[in-house]
């Protein structure tokens, strides 16, 4: 279990050369319960909110640098899926503010970007436009996500008849192909085998190598610990450790 927080540690890091800004963010959810007519009526009347309410995020601040890879870690619900979801802009913050430089790739859920009813070839240009490529730089590259994706036999098949395992192929062959400045990553590399995995991960050292940004959630603390340089320990909603991937892994050890 994290133990308390570590004075000074969750201070924000910043620079010139920063590349994502959160700023004092906080994040809060409505946990919604089955209630009958009669609840539902009196709470309306009474004014009461239809459902408790969880703090997912809690004034957190932090900075990344251009080039660097920084693990968010965690216990689950401790809010590191919420702050990557706000940091690509999937999700807007309650309070705060959040700034983001370059162009931004994410693979934050399964399937997440495609259309069902599209096929395989469509949704690449569908994905790649969302994520700021333009049509004649994917037709160039077409080809090489379709190999890297290894589903060519499928790419003229509606998606929703693809498996978790191919929504996950195709869309991180876009994400990587598109040359993102910043790149997000949460726990998807658990799905799919493992010979694919080796080959994201792969894929993903190379980014690194070229000096792309990445953010990347992971209960995998070995893993991260080969794949980042700095880690960032959520607790509660709040920011309980900022500082090397070594004193991130061993203090959620400790």
């Amino acid at each position: 279990m994290p133990g308390p927080a570590v004075p000074g540690a969750a201070g924000p890091r910043t620079s010139g050369t920063d590349v994502v800004r959160v700023g004092g963010v906080s994040k809060r959810f409505t946990l919604r319960h089955n209630r009958s007519l009669k609840e539902l009526a009196v709470a309306a009347v009474r004014g009461r909110p239809l459902g408790d309410t969880f703090m997912a995020l809690d004034d957190v601040s932090l900075s990344v640098g251009q080039g660097e890879s920084v693990a968010l870690l965690g216990l689950n619900g401790s809010g590191k899926s919420t702050l990557l979801k706000l940091v690509s802009g999937v999700m807007t913050p309650d309070s705060g503010s959040i700034g983001v430089r370059g162009r931004v790739a994410g693979l934050i859920e399964v399937g997440a970007g495609f259309h069902p009813d599209l096929t395989g070839r469509e949704n690449v240009y569908l994905n790649a436009a969302i994520l700021g490529m333009d049509a004649a730089t994917t037709r160039a590259r077409f080809d090489e996500i379709v190999a890297f994706s290894e589903i060519e036999r499928f790419i003229d098949t509606e998606v929703k008849f693809y498996s978790s395992g191919m929504f996950l192929r195709l869309a991180f062959a876009v994400a990587v192909h598109t040359e993102p400045d910043v790149f997000l990553v949460d726990e998807i590399l658990a799905v799919g085998d493992e010979p694919f995995q080796q080959k994201c991960l792969a894929r993903i050292r190379a980014l690194r190598a070229e000096g792309r940004t990445l953010v990347i959630v992971s209960h995998d603390l070995d893993r991260m610990a080969k794949l980042c340089d700095r880690g960032v320990v959520l607790a509660g909603g709040r920011v309980q450790l900022d500082g090397g991937i070594d004193e991130a892994v061993a203090h959620l050890r400790g």
